[in-house]
């Protein structure tokens, strides 16, 4: 067998395969059983549908005639057709192919051809909880029984009736979801963005994990962009330390109590995953002015900031991710080489909840058997 053939037939080891943390991490999933972000609201009107995927489990979005949202499995149980290629009609979901149609509990309620015989289903679709909440679709790919016990992220400033200012941007790139983590939560890499100078010289103040999170400060310079740095308000904010966390499965950062941001991953598959990046602010200052913005003008500020700034800026960690991603599935046995001693935290915790996840369904398995 020649060399060449040998190269071609490597690829990075599964979960149970893995030898080091750092490739378990990159094997893993996300627990099923939270809430994930998968969509905008204000992107499925009525009567439309779409598919998110879960980890590679593809589920049916779709909103009713009467504004509700449900999600379902997204395959019609007849010839295995995908539903997000049918119609809602009213509130329920009609399969493409033979017309089948599916209500928000899955149970098949009308079909098209009784002249041959009602179908034999003695299963409904599986079904999977929904919630809106900060202009998001979350759904709840896990056991359904464990959604009311299971929160999504609070985020009281975005809540009430004087809410911040904010903004969300997303992206879908080929990349490990543990990937995207390790680079939100890693300042070392400040030459990256050295155009944009979102945040300078960076070191590690403090760290410390648990079971559940990871969390860490740096103390760097925020906001040292040439336009940026117009409007950051130094006089009221301490842009000189932030705080992350790890916050399984999701990651958030804090400037001086006024500049937060959250993470939503969603894991899509082993090498591609969707982020949803949440950014808000209590205000900006008026440039050349010691003035703080009003919440209306922070709002703009931020509209215009987005395209100009924050995209591009996540931009170039997208084009880093899946350089990282292409690197890694050639390159995966290579010895782990890391100086920021908390990136190994952020994939103990990754693979740790994983295996945890992995174990309780054996257990499952084991106890209906």
């Amino acid at each position: 067998m020649s060399n060449t053939h040998n190269l071609a037939s490597r690829h990075p080891p599964n979960f149970v395969e893995a030898k080091n943390t750092r490739q378990k991490s990159r094997a893993a999933g996300l627990d099923p059983n939270r809430w994930y972000a998968v969509e905008y609201d204000n992107a499925i009107k009525k009567g439309q549908i779409t598919e998110v995927v879960f980890w590679n489990l593809p589920i049916a979005l779709y909103r009713g005639e009467d504004g509700l949202l449900a999600a379902v499995q997204n395959r019609c149980p007849h010839r295995q057709l995908k539903l997000s290629h049918g119609a809602v009609e009213n509130c329920q979901l009609r399969c493409a192919y033979h017309g089948w149609a599916f209500n928000r509990e899955g149970w098949l309620v009308d079909f098209s051809h009784d002249s041959f015989g009602k179908p034999l289903l003695k299963k409904q679709l599986r079904t999977y909880p929904v919630a809106i909440r900060y202009g998001l679709i979350w759904v709840f790919p896990g056991d359904p029984e464990k959604a009311e016990s299971v929160e999504i992220p609070n985020i009281p400033e975005l809540e009430g009736d004087d809410p911040w200012a904010s903004v969300t941007v997303d992206f879908t790139w080929n990349t490990h979801h543990s990937m995207v983590i390790d680079n939100v939560c890693d300042f070392a890499h400040a030459f990256l963005h050295r155009k944009y100078r979102p945040f300078t010289d960076a070191k590690l103040r403090h760290f410390e994990s648990d079971d559940n999170r990871v969390f860490l400060s740096y103390d760097t310079f925020v906001g040292g962009g040439r336009f940026s740095g117009m409007f950051v308000d130094r006089e009221r904010i301490n842009t000189k330390s932030i705080d992350l966390c790890y916050e399984y499965p999701y990651q958030w950062s804090d400037t001086g109590g006024k500049i937060k941001h959250w993470c939503f991953l969603l894991p899509i598959g082993e090498r591609k995953t969707r982020v949803f990046f949440v950014f808000y602010f209590d205000a900006f200052k008026i440039p050349l002015t010691s003035l703080k913005t009003p919440k209306w003008l922070t709002q703009t500020v931020l509209r215009i900031a987005s395209p100009l700034l924050l995209k591009p800026i996540l931009l170039e960690d997208g084009i880093a991710l899946e350089a990282e991603q292409e690197g890694y599935d050639e390159f995966w046995d290579a010895p782990p080489i890391e100086l920021n001693p908390v990136v190994p935290l952020f994939q103990q915790l990754t693979a740790h909840k994983w295996e945890a996840y992995l174990q309780s369904q054996e257990k499952l398995n084991t106890i209906g058997a």
